[in-house]
């Protein structure tokens, strides 16, 4: 006779085994009807299921019936790189950089409408940046966001600033859609983008986009310094710098050398669309 006690369990066992099948599932399929097929599960089942990983952040939705890893899967995966210290080709590039630039490098992955910090190379200086693995970057006002946006076409761009907004987090913030459309324009031709004190004050940094072997931007390496460094170095450089090192993780998983994007060197930066950008920043 089976024990209230192990019925329960073995409830709990088969609820966990079905979540993680859909979980599983959910790598590679995005359509609830998709997934019912690859676990063999009921679609209510996994409506239900997925509805729970959304609320738990292990899963997004688009409100139109498509399905992604939420940030908590790539924060938890941060995480358990951090302790594995990405001792392969990835970390030794990120260290590198670090040591060149002398600013503090990340790797940050794409997960829905963010970015997720996956790992950190930082010197041993006293000037430290706070930003920890596992936390979730705004695309929109960050470096790492606009070297991943600036690898989507422009509507695509618009339909993410549509669902998530574009909340101010410094006073530096850009707020309005085609300010950023032109930001990003400029960022294609310099090949890494700026952050200008726009996610936090007193911090700036460059980011480069990283890609896949099917040549889909995945992610972002990122270097960002304090503003009042006396020792900060020259920005367009360290754009250079990171441009680099994305570059060879892109070609590191087989990413296609010619969708690649390279810096320009020497190359002074366009302005931005400076009557906008006073328009919109006054302070600035």
């Amino acid at each position: 006779m089976v024990s209230q006690h192990e019925e329960t369990t073995q409830h709990r066992e088969t609820a966990a085994d079905k979540t993680l099948d859909v979980l599983e599932a959910l790598a590679n399929h995005s359509r609830i009807a998709d997934i019912a097929s690859i676990t063999g599960l009921p679609r209510p089942t996994v409506h239900r299921i997925l509805q729970t990983l959304v609320h738990h952040g292990f899963a997004s939705s688009n409100g139109r019936g498509d399905y992604t890893g939420g940030p908590r899967i790539l924060s938890l995966a941060g995480r358990f790189l951090q302790r594995l210290n990405l001792s392969g080709q990835v970390y030794p590039l990120l260290r590198q950089l670090q040591e060149r630039s002398g600013w503090t490098v990340f790797l940050s992955l794409l997960s829905a409408d963010e970015a997720v910090v996956i790992a950190k190379a930082e010197g041993t200086g006293s000037y430290q940046l706070s930003r920890r693995v596992g936390v979730s970057i705004p695309l929109h006002c960050s470096s790492t966001g606009k070297a991943i946006l600036s690898a989507m076409p422009d509507e695509e761009v618009r339909a993410l600033l549509a669902r998530t907004g574009m909340p101010s987090w410094a006073p530096n913030t850009i707020t309005v859609p085609e300010v950023l459309i032109a930001e990003l324009a400029e960022t294609r031709r310099r090949g890494y983008a700026e952050d200008r004190e726009e996610l936090e004050p007193g911090v700036r940094a460059v980011a480069a986009p990283v890609f896949d072997h099917t040549g889909q931007v995945v992610g972002a390496v990122s270097a960002a310094t304090l503003v009042f460094r006396p020792d900060m170095g020259s920005i367009q450089s360290r754009g250079e710098m990171v441009t680099a090192t994305a570059r060879q993780i892109s070609e590191s998983m087989g990413a296609p050398v010619e969708q690649i994007p390279s810096a320009a060197p020497g190359q002074t930066a366009a302005p931005r669309s400076e009557l906008a950008w006073a328009e919109v920043h006054p302070q600035a």
